[in-house]
Parts: C-alpha cells; sequence; structure tokens
C-alpha cells in the first residue's frame, strides 16, 4: 500500500479513534492492523520495530499492567504536588449544583439537556402580584424624590413593600410568606429595578442571601415559626453582616470572633458566645431590626465537644441587643438606599441564636455558598437585565424624538452603533436571565452559572448605560426630575462591585472553581489523591484517570476536526431549523473550550490561581458558550418570531467573535511555551474565522425597535413602562407615538422650509404660516404644534437656584465623622 495512503489512514483512524473515546485496547487493534498493512507481513528488523507500538499499546491494555506502569506513578506524583484544598475551598466547590455548564466543559454539550429547561413560567398568582401590587409600586415611586430630596426611600414605599409581602417572596406560605418562585422573584425585583434602583435594593435584600433564607433552610423549628413569618411581615427588617474591614472575599481573614462560654441572659446562666465584630458595607444595616452576623467560632474548653476551632458560624442578633452599635450609613455611589457599619465588642448571646442551633456551629461558610449559589443567579441579573431593557427602551425612544441635521439622531450611524449594542444586551442578558433563573426555580443551585451571571450581566449593564448616556448626550448628563438615566448611571459600581466584585468573580471564580466543579473527572481525581486511604484513593483515581484521558483525546482530535471542518458534523437539534448553523458553531466552540480548559488545569495545576489574566478569559470565554446557549434557547421559547431572527443572528456572531478572541488571547500568552502550537493547531488550523457582526446587520436590527411594535415590547417585557405624560419616561413613549403619526405632515412642512416658501425662527409661528400658505391643513398646524410642544419637554433639561442644591453642611460636613474618628471606635 503506498505510503501516502498509509499515513492518511493512519490520520484518519487516529481521529475517529479519538473522536470515540475509544478503549485502549481499541487502539492497540487499529495500531495493529495499520502495522499490518504496513508491513505487508514480511519478517525482518524493520517489521520487529513496527510492531513495538502494537505491542507497548496490548500490554497496557492489561489494567494490572497499566496501573503499576502509569497510573500509580501519576497518582504518587499527583498526590505530592497538588495543593491541599482548604475548608472554605471545598465548601464553596461542594456547595450548589452543576447544570448546564457540564455540558459546555464536557465539548459535546447535550441539547436535550438544554431544551428540558422551563421557559418562563408563572402561576395565575405571580403574574397577578407582578401586573398589581408591583406595578403599584412602580407608579408611586418618585425617583428624583427618593435620591436626591430625601436621599432616602419614603416610609410610605417601606409601609407598601411591608404590608404587600415583597419582603417574604422565598419565605414559603406555610412560615406566612408569598412562596414565589424564582423566577417571579427575578421578573419582580427586576419590573421594580426598572424604577428605581433604591427601592429594588431594600426588596432585592430580604429576598437574598440573608436571615430570611437562612432560616428557611436551615434554622431551628423554633427559629423558623418566631422569625419568619415576622420577616414576611416586614416586622423585622434583617440584614446580613459578613464583610469587614479586612475580609470581604476572603473569608479566611475573618477577624470577627465568638468563644464558647457560659453567661447570663434574661437573669440566668446559659451556654453561649462572647462576640466581637466590625462589618462595614451592610445594605438595610441602618434600617435593620435583625442582624445576620458571620463570625469565626472557638470553643477552647470544647464545651460543644466539637474541638477547639469550631470555623465559620452565623448568628441572628436583634439590632437592640446590649452592645450592638448600629452606625451611621454609608453614601455607596451617593445612592439613597441604607447601608452603613455595625460592630459589637465582647457581646454575649445565647447559643440558641445560632442560626440552627449549636448542631449549625462551624457550617456557616458551607450554608452561605450553598445559598449563593442560588441567589447570586436571581438578584443582580434581573436587577442588571432590567437595567438593560430599560436603557434600550428609553433610548431608542430618544433617539428617534431627538432630532439633529434635520433627520432623527437614531438614522445617524454614530448613533446605530451604540444602540444596537444596547439592543443585543437587552436581548441576551434577559435569555440568560430567564434560563437561569428557571433552573433555580426547578431546584438547582447552578454555582458557576451564577458566578458567571453576575459578573457578566452587570458588565452589560454598565457598557449599556454608558452607551445610553452618550446618545442622550447632554439630555443624560444634567441631573433633576426629568433625568431618568441618573440612577442607573450612579448604581452601576454598585452592581459590578458587591457579591462578589466582578473582578474576583471573573479571574478566580468562574474558571477557576467551574473547572473543578463542571469538568467531568477533575475534581474526582483531585478528591481521591486527598484520601487518606491510599488504596481506595488510587481506585478512585484510576477509574477517573483512564476516562480522563480518553476524554483529552477526544477533545483534541474532535477540536481539530470540527474546526477544520467549521463545525459541519456537529449535530444540531433536530427541529432546529434556521438556528442550526448556530447550534453546530456551538457546539464546535464547545468542543475547542473542553480541549483548552483540559489542558490548561493539566499544566498550570496548582498555580491556576495566580494566572489570573489566563483565568479571567477562560471565564470570559465560558461565558459567551453559556449566554449564546441561551440566546439560542430563548428563540425558540418566544416561538421563534421573525423580528427576532436577525437579533439572534447578531449575538451569535458577536459571541462567537468575542469566545474567539478570548481564546486567542489565553493560547498567545499560555505560559507553557510548548503548549501554544499545539493549542493553535486545533483550535485554530484554519486561523480566526468568525468576525463581529456586519453594519448591515445592525442595521437591519436596529430598525425593529425605532418605532412601538411587538418587537420593541419583546425586547423590553416586564419593566415597567408609563403612559403618563407627567412622567419623565412616560412622555417619552407618548411622544414616541405622535411624531410617528405627525412624520408624513411633517415631511411637507420640512420641504416647505427648505424651498423657503416657510421661515422657521423663534418669535415667529411657521405652522400658521405653513396653513396659510396652503402647505398643511389647520388641523395639521395643530397636530404639529403638539408635538413640538411634546418634543421640547422630552429633550429639556432641569435647572435650579443655587439655593435648591446648595450642600448643606452642617449635616453632611461638619457633623459627619471620617474614616479615622470610625476607626477609633
Amino acid at each position: 500500500m503506498a505510503p501516502v495512503v498509509l499515513v492518511l489512514l493512519a490520520l484518519v483512524a487516529f481521529l475517529a479513534l479519538g473522536m470515540l473515546r475509544v478503549p485502549l485496547w481499541g487502539w492497540a487493534a487499529a495500531v495493529g492492523v495499520w502495522t499490518l498493512l504496513a508491513t505487508g507481513g514480511h519478517v525482518g528488523l524493520f517489521s520487529a520495530v513496527a510492531w513495538l507500538p502494537f505491542l507497548a499499546l496490548a500490554v497496557l491494555s492489561i489494567p494490572s499492567v497499566r496501573r503499576s506502569v502509569i497510573v500509580a506513578p501519576v497518582f504518587a506524583q499527583v498526590r505530592k504536588i497538588l495543593p491541599r484544598v482548604s475548608d472554605t475551598e471545598a465548601q464553596a466547590l461542594e456547595a450548589g449544583t452543576v447544570g448546564f455548564d457540564a455540558e459546555l466543559f464536557s465539548g459535546a454539550p447535550d441539547w436535550n439537556t438544554l431544551k428540558s429547561v422551563p421557559p418562563i413560567e408563572l402561576t395565575a398568582e405571580e403574574r397577578a402580584f407582578l401586573d398589581g401590587p408591583t406595578e403599584d409600586l412602580c407608579r408611586m415611586i418618585d425617583d428624583w424624590q427618593v435620591r436626591h430630596a430625601l436621599h432616602e426611600v419614603p416610609e410610605e414605599i417601606w409601609d407598601f413593600v411591608k404590608r404587600n409581602g415583597f419582603l417574604g417572596m422565598l419565605i414559603s406560605k406555610e412560615h406566612g410568606g408569598l412562596g414565589f418562585s424564582p423566577q417571579a422573584q427575578s421578573l419582580i425585583l427586576g419590573k421594580i429595578a426598572s424604577r428605581s434602583p433604591d427601592v429594588v435594593t431594600i426588596v432585592m435584600v430580604p429576598n437574598s442571601l440573608g436571615p430570611g433564607e437562612l432560616i428557611e433552610k436551615y434554622g431551628t423549628d423554633e427559629q423558623k415559626h418566631y422569625y419568619l413569618p415576622r420577616l414576611a411581615k416586614g416586622e423585622e427588617v434583617p440584614c446580613f453582616s459578613l464583610t469587614g474591614p479586612t475580609s470581604g472575599s476572603d473569608a479566611a481573614t475573618m477577624r470577627d470572633v465568638g468563644y464558647v462560654t457560659r453567661g447570663t441572659f434574661k437573669g440566668q446562666e446559659t451556654l453561649g458566645i462572647r462576640l466581637s465584630w466590625d462589618k462595614r458595607y451592610i445594605t438595610l444595616g441602618p434600617k435593620a431590626t435583625l442582624v445576620g452576623l458571620a463570625f469565626r467560632l472557638f470553643d477552647t474548653d470544647n464545651l460543644l465537644g466539637k474541638g477547639e476551632d469550631i470555623g465559620i458560624t452565623l448568628a441572628l442578633i436583634p439590632a437592640d441587643h446590649p452592645g450592638v452599635n448600629i452606625g451611621r450609613r454609608h453614601l455607596p455611589s451617593g445612592a439613597a438606599f441604607p447601608n452603613g457599619p455595625n460592630w459589637g465588642n465582647d457581646v454575649f448571646i445565647p447559643m440558641d441564636w445560632v442560626i440552627g442551633g449549636d448542631k449549625m456551629a462551624g457550617n456557616g461558610w458551607r450554608m452561605l455558598m450553598e445559598c449563593l449559589s442560588a441567589g447570586r443567579a436571581i438578584s443582580l441579573p434581573s436587577s442588571a437585565t432590567a437595567g438593560a431593557k430599560m436603557m434600550l427602551r428609553v433610548t431608542s425612544a430618544y433617539a428617534r424624538i431627538r432630532k439633529q441635521f434635520g433627520l432623527p439622531v437614531s438614522r445617524m450611524e454614530g448613533i446605530e452603533e451604540p444602540l444596537v449594542r444596547i439592543i443585543e444586551t437587552a436581548y441576551v442578558n434577559e435569555a440568560a436571565r430567564a434560563m437561569t433563573a428557571a433552573m433555580v426555580s426547578r431546584g438547582e443551585k447552578p454555582s458557576v452559572i451564577s458566578a458567571l451571571m453576575k459578573y457578566q450581566t452587570t458588565e452589560k449593564m454598565r457598557h449599556a448605560v454608558n452607551d445610553a448616556m452618550d446618545i442622550h448626550g447632554g439630555r443624560g448628563i444634567c441631573d433633576g426630575p426629568a433625568n431618568y438615566l441618573q440612577s442607573a448611571y450612579q448604581m452601576v459600581p454598585v452592581g459590578i462591585t458587591v457579591e462578589g466584585a466582578n473582578i474576583l468573580t471573573r479571574t478566580l471564580i468562574t474558571f477557576a472553581q467551574g473547572a473543578l466543579r463542571s469538568h467531568p473527572y477533575l475534581y474526582k481525581e483531585v478528591q481521591a489523591a486527598q484520601d487518606p486511604d491510599k488504596r481506595r484513593g488510587l481506585d478512585a483515581f484510576e477509574a477517573a484517570f483512564n476516562n480522563h484521558i480518553a476524554f483529552s483525546l477526544s477533545n483534541a482530535t474532535g477540536g481539530f476536526v470540527h474546526n477544520l471542518t467549521g463545525g459541519a458534523f456537529v449535530k444540531a437539534p433536530d427541529d432546529a431549523l434556521r438556528m442550526s448553523h448556530w447550534y453546530r458553531q456551538l457546539g464546535r466552540a464547545s468542543r475547542s473550550y473542553a480541549f483548552v480548559a483540559d489542558l490548561t488545569v493539566a499544566l498550570l495545576g496548582g498555580g491556576l490561581k495566580t494566572k489570573q489574566k489566563i483565568t479571567g478569559r477562560m471565564a470570559d470565554a465560558l461565558s459567551e458558550l453559556y449566554m449564546l446557549s441561551a440566546t439560542l434557547k430563548r428563540y425558540d421559547d418566544d416561538g421563534r418570531p421573525d423580528g427576532d431572527e436577525l437579533i439572534v443572528q447578531l449575538a451569535a456572531e458577536n459571541a462567537l467573535y468575542r469566545f474567539q478572541e478570548a481564546m486567542s488571547g489565553v493560547i498567545e500568552n499560555f505560559p507553557v511555551r510548548w503548549a501554544q502550537p499545539l493549542m493553535s493547531v486545533v483550535v485554530f488550523p484554519l486561523g480566526r474565522r468568525h468576525r463581529p457582526a456586519s453594519d448591515v446587520l445592525g442595521h437591519q436590527v436596529a430598525r425593529h425597535v425605532l418605532q412601538p411594535g411587538e418587537v420593541r415590547d419583546r425586547l423590553t417585557r416586564d419593566i415597567f413602562v408609563s403612559k403618563d405624560v407627567n412622567d419623565p419616561t412616560g412622555i417619552l413613549e407618548v411622544t414616541l407615538e405622535k411624531v410617528i403619526a405627525a412624520e408624513p405632515v411633517e415631511k411637507k412642512l420640512e420641504k416647505a422650509i427648505r424651498d423657503g416658501v416657510v421661515r422657521r425662527y423663534h418669535g415667529s409661528d411657521w405652522f400658521a404660516d405653513a396653513h396659510l400658505k396652503g402647505v398643511i391643513t389647520a388641523d395639521e398646524a395643530d397636530q404639529l404644534r403638539e408635538v413640538e410642544r411634546l418634543v421640547a419637554r422630552v429633550i429639556a433639561v432641569d435647572h435650579f437656584d443655587p439655593q435648591e442644591v446648595k450642600p448643606n453642611y452642617v449635616t453632611l460636613g461638619h457633623n459627619a465623622r471620617g474614616a479615622e474618628s470610625l476607626a477609633a471606635e
């Protein structure tokens, strides 16, 4: 047989064997057949040497030989060099569940898993609450009053949210709460966020990581029966105190400490804890009546029988308990929601104030991680998504209403470009929000997905707000009652920072933990290597290691084949129809990601934590895959509307381009130099082929949102939309409709002005002039006058007497304590 044919046969066989994950004996058989063909059955020195690979593979196919020659030495080396996973790291890794992220890490996502996630589903009660009390709450809110005139959420707002159960959405009906699904909570929070970031914060915090959820899941029966009804009705306002001056995300450095001891409580000696702590950045802290507290607990006399170092523990402390100090307010980005420090020194609390009682002492970090795995997927993604939708709603209207150079600014390509970015963000954020909330609603706690959702949605929201500000120009930067962008602009840094700052979440959590959590075999190998029983560990390691080798070969060969063929052999869902191309490209990208992720973890190992530029890019790449998956699913869930197909195409092209650039950044900067060409050959055998969406496509997409209709409404669904001309956003909606309706008449007037028939200057009534000269009718003149009055209000900015905006130095200056005085306390 010709040598060229033999080489091609070997290459095809190698790729096929790798993709199919054939066991070692299958490789031996294939090599044997190829060797027989290559030697032609001849006997000699060359033939003997040629048969050596077959013999080696055949011998290694024997489990006992493979174990002693390969697996056992690798196991010993891994045990030797692998850094010990700390207790807090292990609890973070084991918290939550693995969902569709594991499909993406697998390199061969199962589209049935994606399709099994339900679409947006609300009960009749939940929908009625969203359309009723939530709508009423939004209508009550005066954003300017909240963030400037009062710099406080008004008491009537607090009373309304308490009376209508907003603070107890996640508390079960059994304990007096609304018992709403995470999907409903997400939509309710989003609608409020579209009206006021400050008001949504006071609703969000009790329904996120905090005393309510912790008591519901881990509290004693007594704690549940006493506190949950009170929290649900707003009789208690909770806060949760985790962050301190020296410890935020790094819980191991927490200096807040408690000691198990005996003390006096209500006149009786009781077993309890003597606490000292210093916390800051605590949202709702200044208004709280119930303080949740995280601290390190020690038991030097072993009174609990758990040893000396119990670990991180959570407790509930009434804010009026002796020794509890509720500090004054921080001003995060100038926002109005209550946020501030609290502290205590040598404060005694009874043991039954520990959440879950003494049996849950030391389990605090696990409890927090389990709650955060789900909570981080709901609160901030809901508000960031609603914010992006609101930016789209108001900016599309303003850009269509506002004119420069004789035409709406929306028709200028310089304006169209950022507007299209907002459209993409609104569509993709909502797709990912809905899918993730649906996962949580059916009981999942997707820790990796919740991390990427938090940082991606808030980052996309940041860009959407900036784009909206750019399009509005001076209208956006002048604050006042008419400014509907300012509150979002102020609050963007808050969303970026809280619940795990985005820099940390991107570089240390999403991939660094996600690779261990979502990889099908890696964490099993780590657990086996750290098993104190070496024999048991070796058995577990061998099973995972053998599968891991086949997995790695499959992704390397599969990645090369799919990238060489443009994903032609990737299976798409049978009913994908016009979206089948994007499913194939997504599957192709997933295979590349799995290969690079596997190699990255294998080669960097324990040093992964220090290579944060690499892990950040890997997190970005994973995020693009997840959000593209959600985008394709949304298109199906929405019934594949014709108006959305171009939006999906635009989002897919941009997502795959950003994925490509993230992977390129990983490969070009990979610290193990010899791996760079290997990665490049597999991932980019024909170079970087993806390009961003074209200007023509962007232009087609932009046209959909510049006029009222079902596409614009669907893109901005479930936010608060006013039609009140006295509302800053309501007047936009009314004016947009009237501007479009008057467009034919306006064209006649504009032609007359260009021809010199009518002159348009201040001090003259050009509408009356146009009517007298037969250009327009009297009714048309009235129509244009009304439109002009409305447009003038839309583009107007607020102005103030200096005394109205002069700071009150008595309350804000002389009477304020600085950082030094607070530290002294």
